[in-house]
């Protein structure tokens, strides 16, 4: 079975002045929550139109309109394992 989880990105302002990115050079979305980006939540959807439909309301609220295009849907299977060799950290 598949499920859909939502969230926003909300991009931090760079320190330096320069333009907030919001995707990278392929113009996917783009976030690093080192720098100050903040992931958050909406939900767990059984199909990817309850998703889109989610967003669509979203977009009409406080916070969420200031980064419209900044929603992103991840297709995941329930019971299935992730990360079954472990993780690293990096350190910078």
């Amino acid at each position: 079975m598949d499920v859909y989880l939502l969230r926003h990105i909300h991009h931090a302002r760079p320190l330096d002045g320069s333009p907030t990115r919001h995707g990278d050079d392929d113009g996917d979305l783009d976030w690093d929550e080192h720098e100050g980006d903040e992931v958050k939540l909406l939900g767990v959807y059984s199909t990817e139109q309850r998703a889109q439909e989610r967003i669509r309301e979203a977009q009409t609220l406080p916070g969420f309109r200031n980064e419209p295009d900044c929603f992103h849907i991840d297709k995941c299977q329930v019971d299935k394992d992730d990360r079954t060799s472990g993780y690293f950290t990096y350190r910078y």
